[in-house]
């Protein structure tokens, strides 16, 4: 990921989250909206877990069927020069003693009293430069602070904030980051135009996660994060950064949708966790978030992914996908609330 520059946001102040009565009362409200806006309720009632907080409102581009949108007029190029010979990789599961935690990129759950450190950011005039919950109790991909990726993924479960970190570092009683972004998960509000994340297209982690519990229930209602080497000097809505090499409109940009053909038949000898993934692969698709292995696409960091599971994922050839054009889903640019149904 090589993010670019611009300056700083302040922390959002937020109302506390309801409970009891309140909570209820906000639970009818919320599927009063879920009904007018015609979004299945499924996604209303998607929540991180160990929190009541969304992963930003069920109106949000990340859990868009894109099943029946049109194929982008630029898929073929794109696929052309994605390695489509490859097969998917799940960039998530057992590590076998290489690194002392499982692959993927675990979450941390924080609430509104954990202390809150300064940060020294690589990239600080894209970064949100405010003081973010981490600590000793942070989990952080690859379990260390020395070699990687070392992404962050922390949510305050009171105030239903994400706090997301790159590059993550701590030498010496001092943390330090490449890049750093804090979202409301209440609210479908995108950076600034420009500006990267913790991921090069300056989009958030934490929705596009596969997550276990959700594989395991067959019940995976959003898009999936996934990785390419050669991207293109562009970006596409809701996407905000580059981090492209090239300067050719037939490689992929940050921001590009792919989904699952059709077309794919989804053998029911499978697995059935591998059935819904594939499901979901059909219906939201894959989101080109960063640079990195060609077909990588991301989860959790969690004990319990099966072997099993991830086998099979990597008989998934490539070829077998599309770039999907979601423009039509636009509301406004700085935004990634989407149209909904007529």
């Amino acid at each position: 990921m090589s993010p670019e520059i611009s300056s700083p946001a302040a922390r959002r102040q937020r109302v506390p989250r309801p409970s009891g009565l309140a909570a209820a009362t906000a639970a009818l409200a919320a599927a009063v909206v879920v009904a007018t806006l015609g979004v299945a309720p499924a996604l209303a009632a998607s929540t991180v877990p160990g929190t009541d907080c969304p992963f930003f409102p069920p109106d949000n581009w990340f859990q868009a069927d894109v099943s029946t949108l049109p194929v982008h007029k630029r898929s073929q190029a794109w696929m052309d020069n994605m390695s489509s010979d490859r097969n998917l990789h799940p960039d998530f599961g057992p590590s076998f003693g290489e690194i002392p935690v499982p692959y993927g990129i675990p979450i941390t759950v924080v609430d509104e009293d954990h202390k809150r450190v300064e940060v020294k950011f690589f990239y600080a005039s894209q970064s949100d430069r405010v003081r973010y919950p981490l600590g000793g109790d942070t989990k952080v991909e690859g379990g260390q602070y020395k070699e990687g990726d070392r992404h962050t993924v922390i949510v305050d479960r009171d105030s239903c904030t994400l706090y997301e970190t790159w590059a993550t570092s701590k030498k010496k009683g001092k943390w330090s980051a490449g890049s750093g972004a804090v979202w409301d998960l209440d609210s479908d509000k995108l950076r600034k135009d420009g500006w990267t994340s913790a991921d090069a297209a300056g989009l958030p982690i934490l929705p596009l996660l596969l997550r276990y519990e959700e594989v395991a229930e067959g019940k995976i209602d959003h898009a999936i994060r996934f990785t390419t080497d050669v991207t293109d000097k562009s970006y596409l809505w809701p996407a905000r950064h580059h981090a492209g090499s090239v300067n050719d409109a037939d490689f992929p940009p940050m921001g590009a949708r792919f989904r699952l053909k059709a077309s794919f038949k989804i053998s029911k000898t499978l697995r059935k966790d591998t059935q819904a993934v594939l499901r979901a692969m059909k219906k939201y698709g894959l989101v080109l978030a960063d640079n990195g292995s060609p077909w990588y696409f991301q989860g959790t960091s969690d004990t319990r992914w099966k072997n099993g599971l991830m086998d099979e994922l990597k008989q998934i050839p490539a070829s077998a996908f599309e770039a999907v054009d979601t423009s039509s889903l636009m509301v406004s640019k700085n935004s990634m609330t989407v149209k909904t149904p007529d």
